[in-house]
């Protein structure tokens, strides 16, 4: 089998200071810059939400569709953006899915009901089903070189592992200082700024006329993905034995296995089968769905606590994630993308991982009193730096050894395992924290009852200790997780390093 990591391409000769490859790191720039607003768009509302909701009148039951309407269109249209990339080339899709996002973004901000807000909601997700793929993509084929590759992808890497906080801290400052609306209206800017730079940076071949666009795998994948996202939203606040949950989650099993069925049997492909029939690159998309399902699930959890336990405010909130956010950074631009040329990918993966864990496992001691430096500060050090060591070299698995017209779909495959993970990841472990609350919480009451009850501030002081006892059992549970990830890792991803097969090469 072919090792996946080993770049396609020589670095390019004749590249001279005039010519416009030697600005492929001011193109990168502009990759990194759509890449971020995509990624920090699922957290930044997040923030904002509670103002939203007083302003345009959501009730308690529809203002999860401001979350979900998002997710929902992002997650279920991820692979048909990619095969669009493909047929229409992908600096252009780039480009509308950038016109698209901020045009949606403003209508957005400009909201007077819950429907106009929850439509544009719909909208940045389609758009960003477009763009995401793209800009991956474009990045994959821009940087061929095994060094200058590392490097660029660690620095993507960091944006995509970071954004989520950075949407929780720019959410909390443009909530507090500003309003709710600029949450979304910041988009604007950056997409306009974007659009500039890719016009004049960023260099693609055509479409590929002879990709095809598989219109029965759309309808299956899409509505498989867009079903089980759903499903997953859902069980978060219906519980996973509500008929609809069940409904939409077996109807997601169908149509996903209808989808398989026919990516073996179509002529175009939506997802060609034998990019995931590719050993390394199906356990790096693996590993990148269990990864965000444990780090997703941090986000939820720590937010609720320092705002509802703690007290923090929106900004403090987001403030307090930075440290994590340069761990990440550090660990990808300043350890993995230094070692990926020579070491092989899952020996950075699974350390990675299991820093990561041990991160989270250190975090389930928290408890209602515990202190910001002394309790979680550490734990999400070492989750930062775990996630910066492992982003990293997924991405640049799961993306490499493709054909060029296979390039905008591979992409969306990778992104699509993170979107759907994040979404299991929030449903699945919220889902875990409030069953263990609701437990410990009756269990004790039902004590206190037969000693004589409790007073107001007991009873309060007992719900908030029941609730960060749920939010370590999901914890814990997501270091679990993070473990089996680092052992799949191990286990499937059996790339070796560039710079080994570059001297193979050498040697012949």
């Amino acid at each position: 089998m072919s090792d996946p990591t080993h770049p396609r391409t020589a670095p390019r000769p004749g590249t001279s200071d005039t010519d416009p490859e030697a600005h492929r790191w001011w193109g990168l720039a502009v990759i990194a810059m759509a890449q971020l607003m995509v990624v920090l768009d699922a957290t930044i509302v997040n923030i904002a939400l509670p103002s939203a909701q007083r302003d345009l009148g959501l009730s308690d039951g529809n203002r999860q569709w401001v979350i979900t309407a998002y997710t929902l269109a992002f997650g279920g249209l991820l692979l048909l953006g990619g095969r669009v990339a493909d047929l229409v080339g992908r600096k252009r899709t780039f480009v509308i899915g950038l016109i698209g996002f901020a045009a949606a973004s403003a209508f957005g901000g400009a909201a007077q009901n819950p429907p106009m807000l929850f439509t544009a909601r719909a909208l940045q997700g389609m758009f960003a089903a477009l763009l995401a793929p793209s800009a991956l993509s474009l990045l994959t084929t821009t940087f061929s070189d095994g060094k200058e590759r590392a490097k660029a992808f660690g620095i993507y890497s960091a944006i995509a592992g970071g954004g989520a906080a950075i949407g929780l801290l720019l959410g909390g400052v443009l909530t507090e200082f500003l309003s709710w609306r600029w949450c979304l209206y910041v988009n604007v800017p950056i997409a306009a700024l974007a659009v500039f730079g890719a016009l004049a940076l960023l260099h693609d071949r055509a479409g590929h006329k002879e990709s095809r666009l598989d219109i029965p795998g759309a309808l299956l994948g899409c509505g498989g993905l867009v079903a089980l996202v759903y499903g997953f939203s859902e069980a978060e606040a219906r519980g996973w034995s509500a008929p609809l949950v069940l409904a939409l989650l077996t109807g997601a099993v169908v149509l996903l296995a209808a989808f398989a069925w026919w990516q073996r049997r179509a002529a175009g492909p939506l997802l060609p089968p034998h990019i995931i029939r590719d050993r390394n690159r199906a356990g790096s998309v693996l590993t990148m769905c269990l990864t965000t399902i444990g780090m997703f699930g941090l986000f939820l959890f720590m937010t609720f606590f320092l705002q509802n336990i703690l007290g923090y405010s929106p900004l403090r909130t987001g403030l307090a994630f930075m440290p994590m956010c340069a761990m990440i950074i550090i660990g990808s631009t300043q350890i993995a993308a230094r070692l990926l040329h020579s070491v092989p990918p899952r020996l950075l993966m699974a350390p990675g991982l299991l820093l990561a864990a041990g991160g989270l496992f250190s975090l389930t001691f928290i408890d209602t009193h515990s202190s910001y430096a002394g309790h979680i500060l550490p734990g999400t050090l070492l989750l930062g730096l775990g996630m910066g060591l492992t982003f990293l070299p997924v991405m640049s698995v799961a993306t490499s050894g493709v054909a060029p017209k296979d390039a905008g779909v591979t992409s969306a495959t990778v992104n699509t395992a993170q979107q759907v993970g994040g979404s299991i990841g929030t449903s699945l472990l919220n889902t875990i924290a409030t069953t263990s609350t609701t437990a410990y919480v009756a269990s004790h009451l039902a004590r206190a009852a037969r000693e004589g009850g409790l007073t107001p501030a007991e009873r309060t002081a007992l719900v908030n200790t029941g609730t960060v006892h749920g939010f370590t059992v999901a914890i814990g549970w997501a270091a679990v997780i993070l473990t089996l990830a680092a052992f799949l890792a191990l286990l499937l991803v059996t790339a070796h390093a560039p710079a080994r097969r570059e001297r193979a090469l050498t040697d012949v």
